[in-house]
């Protein structure tokens, strides 16, 4: 299983971003059943949560990109994208997709940088 991701670039402060997750060569059970996460991490600071859609369907935001970004995922595609409108300067961090469970394999993908010019 490999997680690849796609969509970063360099962006304006207001502007959007899209995000695309593909969990390739993972079966569609396997798929159901992990939670898909996407996490960041900027320059010194540590790796954090930005948003999570649980193998039950619950989903989560940071407080910090709360009514800014939108978690989705397709089932068909295996994938997980992140929606990110209103971009900050403070959004800027390289993004990580993580598919994964407790007691499960886990999965990261190769990080895609989010630069977002003031």
């Amino acid at each position: 299983v490999q997680l690849v991701e796609s969509g970063g670039g360099l962006v304006q402060a207001g502007g959007s971003l899209r995000l695309s997750c593909r969990a390739s060569g993972m079966i569609l059970s396997v798929f159901w059943s992990v939670n898909k996460e996407w996490y960041r991490q900027a320059p010194g600071k540590q790796r954090e949560l930005v948003a999570k859609i649980s193998s039950g369907g619950d989903i989560d935001y940071a407080d910090s990109v709360k009514g800014r970004f939108t978690i989705s995922k397709d089932n068909t595609r295996r994938t997980v994208d992140l929606q990110m409108n209103s971009l900050k300067p403070e959004d800027t961090a390289v993004y990580y997709c993580h598919m994964g469970a407790e007691g499960a394999s886990n999965y990261w993908g190769q990080g895609t940088q989010v630069t977002v010019s003031s």
